[in-house]
C-alpha cells in the first residue's frame, strides 16, 4: 500500500535549512563558472541519445515516443550539452564554455542533483582540473583528487595480453599473480614521483600516455592528489585523461576528456547531494 504522503525510493526532497544549504552551494559554484566566462544552459529532462553515455543501458529509464522511438531520461548530461550547441544553437552562438544546474535519473527512480560543466572544442584537461581544485577552495572542503588516464588500462591490457575486465572490476589481486614487475610497480603508484620513477621500466608502448598523465598531474595547483593510472571508470565517453573527487566512500565529482561532434571537450559534474553531506560535517 502506498500513501499518498510517500516518495518514490531514491528520489529527493530538500525543504528548510536543507534546501537553503542546496541553494547557497549552487550559487556559489555558479558565481564561478560566471566569473570564468561560462554560460548556463538547461537541456530537456528527456533524451534520445543517453545509452552513448551510459555504459549500463539497464540503468535507463526508457520509453517510447509517438513514432515509437526510444526515449529516456537524463542520465548524464555531457554528450547532449555538447550536441545541441553544436547542432541546435549552432547558428546562434559560438560560445564553447556551458554550464548546468539539473538533475539526472537513473532506474528505478533515482534522482541525482549536479552542477556540471563542459568546455567544447579545448583540449589542456589541466585548465578543467584547476577549475575544480578553485571550487573545491572556494567551498573550503579538500577532498582527493584522483587522477587517471583510460588508455593506460586499455595499453597495458594489450601489453600482457589479459581481459580488459580486470582493470574494469579491480581485480588487483588477479593482476598482482601475473608476477609482472613493471606492473606491480605501476599498481602501487599513488604520487607523481612514484610515476615517474615507474615510467622508466614499463613498456614503450605505455610510456607515452604515462608521461602524458605525469605531465597534466604536474600542472594542477591542488595540495590532496592521488594518481591511479590503472583505475578504470564507468562512463564510456571520456577517452584520455579523467578524475575523480572523492571523501572516503562519496563520489563528489568526476571530469574528464572526450571526443564528441569530431572535436576534443573538457567537462565535469559536481554531485549536489554528496558535497551537502560533506559540507554539513
Amino acid at each position: 500500500m502506498i500513501f499518498e504522503h510517500e516518495i518514490p525510493n531514491g528520489s529527493r526532497l530538500y525543504f528548510g535549512s536543507r534546501a537553503k544549504a542546496k541553494r547557497v552551494l549552487e550559487n556559489k559554484v555558479c558565481e564561478i563558472l560566471d566569473n570564468e566566462q561560462f554560460e548556463e544552459i538547461l537541456t530537456p529532462n528527456f533524451s534520445y541519445s543517453q545509452h552513448q553515455a551510459i555504459a549500463n543501458g539497464r540503468k535507463l529509464i526508457k520509453f517510447s515516443d509517438e513514432q515509437n522511438e526510444q526515449v529516456s531520461l537524463r542520465a548524464d548530461s555531457t554528450l547532449d550539452v555538447v550536441r545541441i550547441i553544436t547542432k541546435r544553437l549552432g547558428r546562434t552562438t559560438t560560445h564553447k564554455k556551458w554550464f548546468y544546474v539539473q538533475p539526472i535519473f537513473s532506474y528505478p527512480s533515482k534522482e541525482e542533483y549536479q552542477i556540471g560543466c563542459e568546455w567544447i572544442d579545448h583540449n589542456n584537461i589541466a585548465d578543467i582540473m584547476n577549475l575544480t581544485a578553485k571550487i573545491l577552495k572556494a567551498l573550503n572542503i579538500e577532498p582527493i583528487l584522483q587522477i587517471s588516464n583510460i588508455n593506460i588500462p586499455k595499453l597495458v591490457a594489450s601489453e600482457l595480453n589479459v581481459d580488459i575486465d580486470l582493470f574494469k572490476n579491480g581485480e588487483i589481486a588477479s593482476l598482482f599473480k601475473l608476477n609482472c614487475d613493471w606492473l606491480n610497480k605501476l599498481i602501487k603508484v599513488k604520487d607523481t614521483a612514484g610515476l615517474a620513477e615507474v615510467i622508466k621500466i614499463v613498456p614503450e608502448a605505455i610510456k607515452d600516455e604515462l608521461e602524458k598523465l605525469l605531465q597534466k598531474a604536474n600542472e594542477v595547483e591542488y595540495s590532496n592528489i592521488i594518481i591511479a593510472p590503472l583505475y578504470y571508470g564507468s562512463l564510456r565517453y571520456y577517452n584520455g585523461i579523467y578524475y575523480r573527487v572523492i571523501n572516503d566512500n562519496l563520489t563528489l565529482c568526476k571530469g574528464g576528456m572526450y571526443s564528441s561532434e569530431g572535436m576534443c571537450s573538457l567537462g565535469f559534474a559536481l554531485y549536489t547531494d554528496n558535497l551537502l553531506k560533506i559540507l554539513e560535517d
